[in-house]
């Protein structure tokens, strides 16, 4: 007791405690101390208390902290203090925007795409003087035009082939009513470059008087609401589809901003690009995607073990998710709600494989799940660190049982009998902590007993793996694009992010290059064609 009492006697004595300070601190101790003794230990709490509220509540808009350590769940709430509920939002550089679909040979705009995310709730703080502008290039702003034709490396010529009333083969001594310049990227074993392929259509007037007129070909059409021209994936455009893809690749798996890719696209290749068409050509190549991760989602139903996960994401500052599915040889992206019904658009009641998952209530209701225990055992390595020293002991069982049940099954067939004692040993730990006094000790043991089928089911099932991190390898990367674009802007934006790295992601599980076929994809879209399979 007199080590206690020089401990927290005298105001001088700075505000800080480690975890053996608060270990002997209970009721016993504090009514031993005298008055000025209680005073002066409780101000130096309270200042304790402060300073950890204070670090508690540091956020990217009054600290030097990135807007991606802020809270998800309280994104664009104001404070209850705060004077004026209009907060600045940060901005990233590289979000979706909403592109015209046009034939603009490269006009620049230079206003274009003002990416970043705005918070549901708020707007970002303006000037006095400035309106509520909408992103992208502003009615009457400067455009920018390429001055002279470019050198042509290639022409090709698209004749009508046969007439479409009578059927009669057509000859091609025509001249061209139409042509446009279309830049490509050529691969090369050691090189790549771009070129400029000139388009040439002809027309011809057959023997029984129907003119025939060769026309680029059209596909899908993405429509949002408000949006003054929609998103037509169409041949007719500037970019080829090998280009498209590289631009996309740019974004969507390096993470760089559409600023960026212009750029690079100038500075590398000597070739310029306005932002409006680089944003187009990402849209496309997701747009161009979307089929094939609708084949995907059917051939999941018959896997035999699915890993799933899900992480936070932003579509224009609105909180959703980004969900996961994940095989040996498919993996699906989605971006949604965090509800059962984004659930079953993934693994549907034909799905009668594993489910490999954390602890999230949607997954309970799959009957065979395998629950991931490294979540667990991160719970479990907290809570031995607990200034309660009962929890902490608890927390050091809990630990070891854990471990070593994953130990004894990674030795083969042979580590399920003597992993009895070891589930024996966990149960009992989980039960004791169940009626602790500890709220953390009592919430992970009940957590344990309630799952315990998905807990052991690797036990049961020595094939299955003890954890989820195939999954969460999955999301790594979508996380760290989510910290450098703030998410997407629109439903389109979304559905084309997901769609893309779905098959990027499940081209290189099946050893297959997947620029190659979203290039081969791109084209036959703008066909109006079906995408091809991924063999």
């Amino acid at each position: 007791m007199e080590i206690l009492l020089t401990l927290y006697y005298g105001n001088s004595m700075k505000a800080t405690f480690t975890a053996e300070d608060l270990r002997q601190i209970n009721h016993q101790s504090l009514e031993r101390l005298r008055k000025h003794e209680l005073i002066s230990l409780t101000l130096r709490l309270v200042a304790y208390a402060i300073d950890l509220y204070e670090k508690a509540n540091l956020d990217s808009t009054n600290s030097s902290r990135p807007p991606s350590s802020d809270n998800p769940f309280q994104k664009g709430k104001p404070a209850a203090d705060d004077a004026n509920p209009a907060t600045d939002q940060s901005k990233g550089d590289s979000n979706d925007c909403e592109s015209p679909n046009d034939q603009d040979q490269g006009v620049q705009k230079d206003s274009q795409d003002a990416d970043g995310s705005v918070g549901a709730d708020t707007q970002p703080a303006l000037p006095d003087n400035a309106d509520n502008r909408k992103p992208g290039r502003q009615p009457g702003s400067q455009g920018f035009g390429r001055k002279g034709k470019p050198r042509v490396d290639d022409i090709q010529h698209h004749y009508p082939e046969q007439c479409v009333v009578c059927g009669a083969a057509l000859d091609r001594d025509l001249l061209p009513y139409a042509g446009f310049y279309t830049f490509e990227l050529e691969k090369e074993p050691l090189n790549i470059k771009i070129v400029c392929i000139q388009h040439l259509y002809y027309r011809q007037t057959c023997s029984c008087g129907h003119e025939n007129i060769e026309q680029p070909a059209s596909g899908h059409v993405s429509v949002i609401e408000g949006r003054k021209r929609d998103l037509k994936l169409s041949e007719y455009t500037i970019v080829g589809p090998m280009l498209t893809t590289f631009i996309a690749s740019l974004n969507r798996d390096l993470g760089m901003s559409r600023n960026k890719i212009q750029r690079f696209l100038k500075s590398w290749y000597g070739f310029d690009l306005s932002i409006g068409t680089i944003c187009k050509c990402i849209r496309e190549a997701g747009i161009a995607c979307c089929p094939v991760v609708d084949e995907l989602i059917e051939q999941l139903q018959d896997a035999e073990l699915v890993h799933m996960d899900e992480t936070p994401w932003y579509q224009k500052g609105i909180f959703c998710w980004v969900w996961v599915a994940i095989s040996h040889n498919i993996a699906i992206y989605q971006i949604g709600t965090r509800k059962k019904e984004q659930l079953l658009k993934l693994i549907t009641e034909a799905f009668f494989g594993w489910l490999v998952t954390d602890g999230y209530g949607v997954y309970r209701s799959h009957e065979k799940r395998q629950r991931c225990l490294a979540h667990l055992i991160r719970k479990a390595v907290r809570l031995s660190g607990a200034v309660d020293q009962k929890a902490q002991k608890m927390g050091e069982w809990l630990l070891r049982e854990l471990k070593g049940l994953i130990t004894e099954m990674a030795r083969g067939q042979d580590g399920k009998k003597p992993c009895r004692p070891i589930l024996a040993r966990l149960k009992r730990a989980c039960n004791l902590g169940s009626v602790s006094d500890h709220a953390g000790l009592k919430s992970l043991a009940k957590e344990i007993l309630n799952d315990w089928d998905a807990v052991v089911a690797f036990v049961k099932n020595p094939g299955l793996p003890a954890t989820n991190n195939l999954a969460e390898r999955a999301l790594r990367w979508v996380v760290l694009h989510r910290k450098i674009t703030f998410g997407t802007r629109t439903d389109e934006g979304s559905q084309s992010f997901a769609a893309m790295i779905s098959v990027i992601a499940t081209c290189r599980l099946r050893n297959i290059d997947p620029w190659d076929y979203i290039a081969q994809t791109v084209a036959r879209a703008r066909k109006g064609l079906a995408p091809l399979p991924i063999q």
